[in-house]
């Protein structure tokens, strides 16, 4: 048996497939690739399959990490090859490897978003005032949770999970750059940073995405 790390990109319309429906579409395509997946043991043995930092509905990735654990001989080269061949449209098999760090190393996202507003003013200014908001510490938002198998809402102050941000105006457009907490211990959605300044500036772009551009570790090197 041995575990391997499948680097994936999805874009285009596999933005609106969810988590749930990305682990049905790998679990189709393991199938139809022929792939010798290693089960679980107990009383309901299922294939090892786990995405590490699953995706938010409507955000694209230029590269998530699906660990597998496969038997046999096949190499890393032929899964993917495999695996790129049975893949829908919009989701991109860019490599197959042993993972070099365990998932708990995950510590931040980086995270490029284009924003369109109706007019050039507009896009200013919520440029300008993102900036002013963040660089001022405080942006509270409410965040949904579990608590006991039961929902919960609390308040949270969103600039505790940036740890970077830049936006800039383009005509129309706004262009941001940022790095959010990611993993276990703190993690920060990048759909709610930005419905948080949409509140605050009281500004709302025409169309919006979000791509997650890479995962890091907490000494800012790529997780791999």
């Amino acid at each position: 048996m041995r575990s391997l790390r499948v680097w994936i990109k999805k874009e285009g319309r596999a933005k609106y497939i969810s988590h749930l429906d990305m682990n049905r579409c790998f679990m189709r395509a393991v199938r139809r690739a022929n792939l010798n997946l290693w089960y679980t043991e107990g009383f309901n043995p299922h294939p090892y399959l786990n995405f590490l930092t699953p995706l938010s509905l409507g955000q694209e990735s230029e590269a998530e990490p699906l660990d597998i654990k496969v038997e046999g001989d096949m190499t890393d080269g032929e899964i993917q090859k495999r695996l790129s061949a049975v893949m829908p449209e919009g989701i991109t098999i860019t490599g197959v490897r042993e993972p070099v760090c365990p998932a708990s190393d995950i510590a931040a996202a980086e995270y490029d978003v284009l924003l369109e507003f109706s007019d050039d003013e507009s896009a200013s200014r919520f440029a300008g005032e993102s900036r002013r908001i963040v660089a001022s510490g405080v942006l509270t938002a409410e965040k949904q949770g579990k608590k006991g198998g039961r929902k919960t809402v609390k308040e949270v102050n969103v600039c505790d999970g940036i740890l970077s941000f830049e936006a800039s105006a383009d005509g129309k457009e706004v262009h941001i750059k940022a790095t959010l907490a990611a993993g276990n211990t703190s993690s920060l959605n990048s759909s709610l940073l930005l419905s948080a300044l949409e509140a605050k500036t009281e500004l709302s772009p025409e169309y919006v995405n979000i791509r997650r551009l890479r995962l890091l570790k907490a000494d800012g090197t790529d997780f791999r």
